[in-house]
């Protein structure tokens, strides 16, 4: 009887604190607020008319262009995003690189929260939302499917990357018990974790080589998946060292000084790594240009479109890199890391919707409501992030 009245008054206190910690914390009348605020409203407006009157009423989508903004961005390109996880934990956990250790729960929760939200956006796409099961049971698709196999990767990954963030969770609620267990299950998490990103990060440019003949030629080649594997890299590593300078300005007071001591130290291992992956990825675009003789493509716009990309947002953010890693220039990393970002979102949705259908007539373009739920996405997971970030010993030891 008193053990039961004891775990009856240990859960209610728990659940009091969770309570406590759900309040919103001053100060509320900030520029992101302000912004994001009315943008979540009206987003959340447009989904409730996308399930009651059907993906034709908010977006362009049609039979000819089933998949779009939604699938081409919040998917295609935010699990690029989230490719900083699987490759600072692999350096901190397999490789031993200790140094970049306080970056590794931030890390981990930025890829958590994008897999959560970007994945989770695919139900929005959905012209029969109840169907998301289908793929991971294989109905209709069948166990050989590419789509099948991402499902269940993106699935696997997002309880591996929660596994690996626990240990922080349990910390914030005072289960030192817990904690301890969960820690002593993180190396395995990892190395399982980093053997899933590495298939569904090429996974999801398999699922462009049935699309062959939609393709513009540039774009195409039967290497997508090992060039979607490389460039998730650099663009992981970018996203780590943009995120984590915005956070040392905005959230500076959820930072302790070993966290902020290394900064420097540690951004600049990162753009070492991002400069490699980036020449990496280059000189494989360079290998598959040559051996597909693309040289007869080069002319007019898409021609123009291509060199933009490769040349602009891949090979000269990698000398960018090369000279902020030489002259330890923070500066000009972040400005290498934001046009490696840029280079990523042009290069998915390149092959997602812009060269996609290329020359169909009408062409898709993306309705406003489709880019306010994707702006609605993203302000939702920073605030998500920030929430967890100002609660829980995310940057900083526990006090």
């Amino acid at each position: 009887m008193e053990q039961s009245k004891s775990i009856g008054t240990g859960f209610s206190a728990y659940l009091r604190f969770i309570i406590s910690e759900l309040k919103p914390r001053p100060p509320y009348f900030t520029v992101f607020n302000v912004i994001s605020v009315p943008i979540i409203l009206l987003g959340l407006a447009i989904v409730a008319v996308r399930f009651v009157k059907g993906l034709g009423a908010v977006t362009n989508l049609s039979q000819e262009f089933p998949w779009g903004f939604w699938i081409g961005f919040d998917v295609i390109t935010g699990v690029a995003f989230a490719g900083g996880a699987y490759v600072v934990t692999f350096f901190v956990y397999v490789m031993g690189a200790k140094k970049f250790a306080p970056v590794a729960h931030v890390t981990v929760l930025n890829g958590f929260l994008a897999y959560l939200f970007y994945a989770g956006a695919l139900v929005l796409d959905l012209g029969r939302p109840w169907h998301i099961v289908n793929p991971i049971i294989g109905n209709s698709f069948g166990y050989n499917s590419v789509l099948f196999l991402v499902a269940w990767h993106f699935l696997l990954y997002m309880a591996t990357e929660f596994l690996e963030f626990s240990p922080v969770v349990a910390s914030w609620l005072n289960l030192e018990k817990a904690r301890k267990v969960l820690s002593s299950l993180t190396l395995g998490a990892v190395i399982f974790g980093i053997t899933l990103s590495t298939l569904h990060q090429s996974g999801l440019g398999a699922l462009f080589l049935m699309a062959k003949p939609k393709i513009h030629p540039l774009w195409y080649s039967e290497f997508i998946p090992l060039l979607f594997f490389f460039s998730s890299i650099y663009a992981g590593l970018s996203m780590v060292i943009f995120e984590g300078s915005v956070s040392r300005k905005v959230l500076r007071r959820y930072i302790d000084e070993k966290h902020e001591k290394n900064h420097e130290e540690i951004v600049v291992g990162l753009a070492k790594m991002a400069t490699l992956a980036l020449f990496v990825y280059y000189f494989f675009q360079a290998l598959v240009f040559i051996h597909e003789k693309r040289w007869n493509l080069i002319h007019g716009f898409w021609g123009f479109w291509y060199i933009l990309e490769v040349v602009g947002f891949v090979l000269v953010p990698g000398c960018i890199y090369a000279f902020g890693v030489k002259h330890r220039h923070l500066g000009v990393i972040n400005f290498a890391a934001i046009l490696s970002l840029i280079g990523i979102v042009l290069n998915r949705l390149n092959i997602s919707v812009i060269a996609f259908k290329w020359n169909a007539s009408p062409k898709y373009y993306p309705s406003w409501q489709e880019i306010v739920v994707t702006l609605m996405i993203i302000f939702i997971e920073v605030w998500v992030f920030r929430w967890v970030v100002s609660r829980m010993p995310v940057m900083r030891e526990k006090v």
